[in-house]
């Protein structure tokens, strides 16, 4: 019972119970679909995050890269994960790293295929007189 009655104590709401997590390192998954990682030096109440030695990682099947940021300030809202990368475990990971430019052509190879499927699916769907509005003006209702 003493030992629950400690842990009420020691309990922080919200965001500040990151405190004990600044100068450790994070990886941060943002709301556009980018991860950072790097070490997490200040938070405040909203959850806005100072990183520092930061690099946004890239994934594009078993490859990955990444691309040094520096200092990079984040805004709560905009994110979605936010976790503590164990450094024992860091390097053993099944994925092969790549240089910059090699991650980079892989992406953009990758996205344009994704592109060239929404028009296949796109004119499908219109073939059989059905319609998918473009995510550009789906903001604007």
């Amino acid at each position: 019972m003493a030992a629950l009655s400690q842990l009420k104590m020691n309990y922080m709401p919200g965001t500040a119970s990151l405190i004990e997590d600044i100068d450790k390192k994070h990886l941060v998954l943002l709301r556009d679909g980018r991860t950072l990682i790097g070490f997490l030096r200040s938070i405040d109440q909203f959850a806005n995050l100072v990183l520092h030695q930061t690099v946004e990682r890239i994934h594009v099947g078993k490859k990955y890269g990444d691309i040094p940021r520096g200092i990079f300030v984040v805004r709560g809202e905009n994110v979605v994960l936010l976790g503590e990368i164990d450094l024992e475990k860091e390097s053993d990971t099944p994925l092969q790293q790549v240089s910059i430019e090699e991650i980079l052509e892989e992406q953009r190879v990758e996205q344009q295929t994704k592109l060239e499927n929404e028009k296949i699916k796109v004119q499908a769907l219109k073939d059989r007189g059905l319609s998918i509005p473009r995510a550009d003006t789906l903001d604007e209702y």
